[in-house]
């Protein structure tokens, strides 16, 4: 799948206020600086698309991205960074856990995992909740440039590892570099056959 298009549909506090047309959200999510803006970026060929901060927890909105008047593309508030204040986190979780396990819209959901780390406990409990309730998701791991092929492929492995304690059928997963620009057409062809269009 290739995207011609994107225009940038607005922001919500809340999912009373997401687009009520009935196209479909494929929706980005994950830990705050884990480089979702810039994933973002690369899987739509603009580069100023979504802000790329070098402060996490820029995102506090729920922003929708119409792609070619046939999907919409949602950058969602990143979760547990911990310089906000506790009430700051709290309301980030009430809009990501509202969107995620009420929005009807959501087709399918990307979990961002920074591929360099251990696997942390924040992520792995936001993926225990997907999972809790049924909501279609994937993995993708960012900042694959920072690692060796091997080491990379070790990480992955960390990780599908810590997943199988608690996963029969573990999801699809996808290892992504925006500097690399590596990751971008199986996400895109993988988003496609999501959609019916591949």
């Amino acid at each position: 799948m290739q995207i011609r298009n994107v225009q940038f549909k607005g922001s919500s506090e809340r999912i009373a206020q997401v687009p009520k047309d009935a196209l479909p959200d494929i929706a980005f999510i994950g830990r705050s600086n884990v480089g979702k803006s810039s994933l973002i970026n690369l899987l739509t060929g603009r580069n100023g698309l979504a802000k790329v901060s070098g402060t996490p927890g820029k995102t506090r909105l729920i922003n929708h991205f119409k792609v070619d008047d046939r999907w919409y593309l949602v950058d969602l508030p990143g979760y547990g960074y911990a310089r906000t204040s506790k009430t700051t986190r709290d309301d980030f979780a009430k809009i990501i856990t509202d969107y995620v396990l009420r929005c009807e819209r959501l087709h399918f959901l990307f979990v961002l995992v920074d591929i360099r780390l251990e696997p942390q406990r924040i992520d792995l409990r936001f993926i225990e909740l997907l999972g809790e309730n049924g909501i279609p998701f994937g993995i993708v791991f960012t900042k694959a440039d920072k690692l060796s092929k091997t080491q990379a492929e070790r990480s992955v492995a960390r990780f599908s590892e810590a997943l199988r304690e608690q996963w029969e059928e573990l999801p699809p997963m996808f290892v992504s570099s925006s500097e690399k620009r590596i990751g971008q057409q199986d996400i895109l062809d993988f988003i496609g056959t999501c959609l019916g269009n591949g």
